[in-house]
This record gives structure tokens, C-alpha cells and sequence, in this order.
């Protein structure tokens, strides 16, 4: 049993420390901070250009800083501070009770004041209702970055519907007006464009209720032993299916792998995206290649295309939210610009990684490596 008790201790998931910046010149109320605010990750400094410096490369959730230091004071700081992270979190630490001190730190956002001498419960409160604060404020900008995101999507699901939901209605009022003569070779181009635009409509739903199933469970990661190659082999069988109209030669070079662990859901998601994007920009004539390499303790999966390819200051933005190349500005790409950004999630939860390196005009390559254990 007490085996069993240190185990389950050892392996508690631990709550991270918030970590507080103390400023002051002095070095005895730096360390008195220390003493008080033990249940927090402390960082000291002298300086407002050392506060700076640290506050640059650590990750910092509240600055307690004085006011009065040698060189640029705690004010300066303060307005640096805010000035690189507008949310950030400073509390001043004060002697002087000039209230224009006061009223100028109030006017640069600041958070809260202490007066000193210091009492240490005061400023023990202090911090801990700043802090909440703190998230208070993360919780509600993830609330509205939240809505904005459904906003966006919500627009871009309209905005794809409605271009072939139109050219399908006029074609059928067209029809029922009687406007239409059947040997009429438009007549005949009017119903293969319907044809196509209810394609469209169907792969744009199908496109829909995978990304909802993928949303849902995104976070959600279950690994077992899996054969690389089947599940390459599934993706590339349902891709030349999906794009059978298009004269797209198909080249792929499977090797033998020892079984990798991998959620293989996720993972035929990821491929399939990549390899779905390679037939999608290669034209109705082109060439897609697929290869399996493995060195050391990595597997990698290297997907080529013939396609147009993507200008280099494109390639950074196509593992963003709801970004899609489109080469024809038609607004009318299929698939709503999450592909990429899911597969790189998942990727990353598996541990590996995913880049691409493409060029205007002379195709694209996908780059997956995964490791083996």
C-alpha cells in the first residue's frame, strides 16, 4: 500500500507556480519577497533594464516593481511592460504618496499599489487578487477570440454555399420557365455545371461533419500499434476515388516498418489532408508522389505533387485557421482552411513534426516524420 501511495503522489498532475518579477534596488526587500511569497516561482532584479531583459525570456504572470530605483524607474518599466503584453499584470510598490506619482501610474495601467514600508499580508492579498484577475481576464479573451473564430466560420460556410446554391436555383427557374431547349448545347453545359456544383455541395457537407467530428474529439489522443502502410494505403484509395475525374499519376513507394504507435484515426486524417491537397492543386493533369523513409527512431512521410505550388510568402500562413490558397481568388476552394492547422496538431501530439517547402508554379512537398516509438 505505501508502494502504492508514493506512486499515485509521484504522478499527480502538479499545478505550475505562478511566477512573480520583484524590482527594487534593494536587496533585502527582494529577499524578504522571497521569504513571504514562498508559494510562488520568484524572480529578482535591481534594475528596470535587467527587469527588461528577464521579463523578455521568462515567462512572467505578475511584476512587483518599486517606483524609485537608479536609472529608469519602476513607472518606465511599467509602460514597457505594458507596452509589449497590454495584459499584463504590474503591481507598484511605493514610499511616496504624491498623488501625482500615483495618478501617472494609474494613467499607464497599472494594477494595483503597495505602499511601504511593506506589509506583507497587504501585498500577499495584493497579489492574489491581481492574479485572478489575471485569468479572469485570459478566460473572457478566450471567450471572445472563441466567437470571433465562430463568427469567421460561420461566414466562410455561407460564403461557400451560396455561389453554387445560386447557379443550381437560376438553372431551375430556367427550367421552369421553360427557357431551355434541350438540344441546346448551353442547355447541356448548364446541367453539367449543376452536376458538378451538387459535388461540390456534397464533398463541402462531408467536409463539414469531418471537421465537426474532429473538433469535438481534438484533444482526445489513443494510441495502439499500427501499420503504417495500410493506413496509407486507405488514404490514397479513398483520395484517387474522390478525384478519379482528374488525369493525376499516382506514384508511392511503401516500406517495411516495425508497428508504429499512433492514433490511427488522427493519423488518416493527416494524411489524408496532405495528400487530398496534392491531387486538389495538381490539376486535371499532374503527378503525386508518396514515400515512406525511416531513419534511426523516426519514420517519415514525404508527399510531392506537380501542382501550381505556393509563393514563399504564403507557405508560413497554411497552418493557420481557416487560410486556403487560392490561386483563382474565386473564394470557391473546397474545404474551409482548417485541414492544415488539425494535421499539424495532431502531428504534434504524436510527438513529430510537419513542414513544406514549395515553390510558384513547380509544386509542393509535405514533409511528416513521426517516431517510431
Amino acid at each position: 500500500m505505501p508502494d502504492q501511495l508514493l506512486h499515485t503522489r509521484n504522478h499527480y498532475p502538479r499545478v505550475p507556480l505562478a511566477t512573480i518579477l520583484v524590482v527594487d534596488d534593494e536587496p533585502e526587500i527582494r529577499e524578504m519577497c522571497v521569504r513571504v511569497l514562498k508559494k510562488y516561482r520568484i524572480l529578482q532584479s535591481g534594475t528596470c533594464e535587467d527587469a527588461l531583459r528577464i521579463y523578455e525570456t521568462e515567462h512572467v504572470d505578475l511584476v512587483l516593481s518599486d517606483i524609485q530605483m537608479p536609472g529608469r524607474s519602476g513607472i518606465d518599466l511599467l509602460k514597457q511592460v505594458k507596452k509589449i503584453d497590454p495584459t499584463a499584470v504590474v503591481i507598484i510598490m511605493t514610499g511616496f504618496s504624491d498623488k501625482e506619482i500615483i495618478l501617472h501610474a494609474l494613467k499607464e495601467d497599472a494594477d494595483d499599489f503597495i505602499n511601504k514600508p511593506l506589509n506583507f499580508l497587504q501585498m500577499e492579498t495584493a497579489i492574489e487578487k491581481a492574479l485572478e484577475r489575471k485569468t479572469l481576464k485570459g478566460e473572457l479573451v478566450d471567450i471572445k477570440h472563441s466567437d470571433e473564430l465562430k463568427n469567421i466560420f460561420l461566414s466562410l460556410i455561407s460564403h461557400k454555399l451560396r455561389t453554387p446554391i445560386t447557379g443550381i436555383s437560376l438553372l431551375l427557374q430556367n427550367l421552369k420557365m421553360g427557357l431551355f431547349d434541350p438540344d441546346d448545347p448551353i442547355f447541356q453545359q448548364s446541367i453539367d455545371m449543376a452536376i458538378g456544383e451538387t459535388r461540390y455541395l456534397d464533398r463541402l457537407v462531408a467536409d463539414l461533419l469531418a471537421f465537426s467530428q474532429v473538433m469535438t474529439n481534438s484533444t482526445d489522443v489513443v494510441k495502439s500499434p499500427n501499420d503504417l502502410n495500410e493506413i496509407v494505403a486507405e488514404v490514397l484509395m479513398q483520395c484517387r476515388e474522390e478525384h478519379g475525374d482528374l488525369d493525376v499519376e499516382l506514384e508511392t513507394a511503401p516500406r517495411v516498418l516495425p508497428p508504429v504507435m499512433l492514433d490511427a484515426a488522427k493519423m488518416r486524417f493527416v494524411l489524408y489532408q496532405v495528400v487530398d491537397n496534392a491531387f486538389k492543386f495538381s490539376g486535371d493533369r499532374g503527378h503525386v508522389s508518396l514515400r515512406i523513409g525511416c531513419h534511426a527512431d523516426t519514420v517519415f512521410i514525404v508527399v510531392s505533387d506537380s501542382g501550381i505550388g505556393i509563393p514563399e510568402f504564403e507557405i508560413a500562413k497554411v497552418f493557420e485557421k481557416f487560410y486556403q490558397i487560392d490561386p483563382d481568388n474565386t473564394g470557391q476552394t473546397r474545404g474551409f482552411g482548417l485541414g492544415l492547422f488539425y494535421a499539424r496538431e495532431f502531428v504534434r501530439q504524436h510527438g513529430g513534426s510537419i513542414s513544406i517547402t514549395s515553390e510558384a508554379g513547380l509544386g509542393s512537398t509535405v514533409t511528416i516524420s513521426l517516431p517510431l516509438n
